[in-house]
């Protein structure tokens, strides 16, 4: 199994960036994947997250209305559309998936993902 993301660079703030992750190895059609990052020093912290069915997205309660995440699974892709980044959205934003389905408001843990990327850098300058 390969997560590949991409998209990742500089940008200013209050910029915008699209990432992608590209998923070969898995019948992705049957995946959730989920975004996380991690900044210097920090823990890994969840950003978004969608569904085998891409039935809807789903968000921190911090990040709502910046971050939109999608799917096509005819190209076995997930985008994650970040707007208006700030400084501390620096860091090393990581794609994963899981077989587990969420479709509750709670929070998405990391421990549920079985596959990771090795990640995309996004610096968002001041």
């Amino acid at each position: 199994v390969q997560l590949q993301a991409s998209g990742g660079g500089l940008v200013q703030t209050g910029g915008s960036l699209r990432l992608s992750c590209a998923a070969s190895g898995l019948a992705f059609n049957d995946y959730t994947i989920g975004w996380f990052r991690q900044a210097p020093g920090k823990e890994r912290e969840w950003v978004a997250g969608i569904n085998w069915d891409g039935d809807n997205g789903y968000y921190p309660y911090s990040l709502k209305g910046r971050v939109t995440i999608s799917r096509d699974n005819a190209k076995n892709t997930v985008y994650l559309q970040m707007n208006r980044l700030q400084p501390e959205g620096t860091a090393v934003y990581y794609c994963a998936s899981t077989r587990i389905v969420s479709r509750g408001e709670g929070e998405w843990n990391p421990n549920w993902f079985d596959y990771w990327g090795k990640g995309t850098l996004v610096t968002v300058s001041s």
